[in-house]
Parts: C-alpha cells; structure tokens; sequence
C-alpha cells in the first residue's frame, strides 16, 4: 500500500469483478444500440481500459477532457478537449471515475443532448451520493463510496495516484 493512503476501499480484482458485471449489463442494454463510449479524461481512462474488456459489442471510443477541480474542490467547468466525432443519433455512454457533485456529468449530458445524442447515459466506477449538488444518477454504477477522498485507479490529487492499482482513501494530512 502507498504511503499516502489511508485504506484500501477497492482492490484490482474487486474493480476487474465489478467491470465485468457491469459489461454484461451494458451489452444487454446496448446490444442493438450504436453505443460511443466517451472516457472523461483523465481519470477515467483505468476504468475504461478495464470495462471495454467486457462490453462485447461494437462499439466507439472518443475522449473529452473536462475539468472542474483544483485541489480538492470543484470549481467551474472548462472544455479543453471536445469530441472527434458527431453524436447526432447516437448512443452515447459516458464513462467516469467518480461521480460526486454531478456538476461535471450534468454539464457534459446536457451540451451532448443538444448536439442531438439519442441517448446519453452515465456509468461511473464510484459514486459519491453524499457529495451531490446536482441532480443526477448514473444508469450503472460500481460501488458507492463514503464522503472521502479518494484516489487510485485514475482517480488523483493534483495528478498524483492515478498510477495505483485500486482506490484508496488519501491521509488527509497530504491535503490540508
């Protein structure tokens, strides 16, 4: 275990296990679909690379990079990098590494429904229900977490952590 970590939340396997069942989930929703999945970078990116494992559909990857945190809070919402392609008429599957206020994901699915996206749903690798501002659930979900902060796994503090294999809970004397 890091250092800087607190505790273990999730472990490689329990997130590889929780990708898998969630894949099924996905192909069963969207086996007729034209899905895209959109990695929110970069911290999705641990998380996408372990779920597509187990979406055996055809299906699209595009990026964007949104950011809405300094430190540990969340601030305004900047585009630094948008979509390659269209989503008029498709399917889209927005793919992140925590959901926690939703300012990030409210913004980002509703600027892709008025592109004309036929769908736009969310599936996040951790839920942070305590710390929602916004209204807004994702469609699939990995595992809900406490109100703490949390690294690993793509998730960071100042772009430190992503490295980590699992989720952990950071000592909070490296935040404060």
């Amino acid at each position: 275990m890091h250092k800087d970590v607190k505790e273990i939340l999730y472990t490689q396997d329990e997130i590889s296990q929780k990708c898998k069942e969630l894949g099924k989930l996905i192909m069963n929703d969207y086996h007729d679909k034209n899905l895209v999945l959109v990695g929110l970078l970069k911290g999705s990116v641990p998380f996408l690379a372990e779920l597509s494992k187990y979406v055996n559909l055809d299906v699209t990857f595009d990026y964007m990079d949104v950011s809405s945190y300094e430190g540990t809070e969340s601030r305004t919402i900047t585009i630094k990098k948008d979509l390659d392609q269209d989503v008029k008429g498709k399917d889209i599957l927005l793919v992140e590494d925590i959901l926690d206020t939703g300012k990030t994901l409210s913004t980002v699915k509703a600027m892709l429904e008025e592109r004309g996206a036929a769908t736009v749903e969310i599936v996040t690798m951790l839920d942070k229900k305590e710390g929602r501002t916004f209204p807004i659930e994702a469609k699939y979900v990995g595992f809900e977490i406490p109100n703490a902060f949390v690294i690993g796994f793509g998730l960071d503090f100042d772009e430190k952590y992503r490295n980590l294999p699992y989720v952990g809970i950071l000592k909070e004397e490296c935040y404060q």
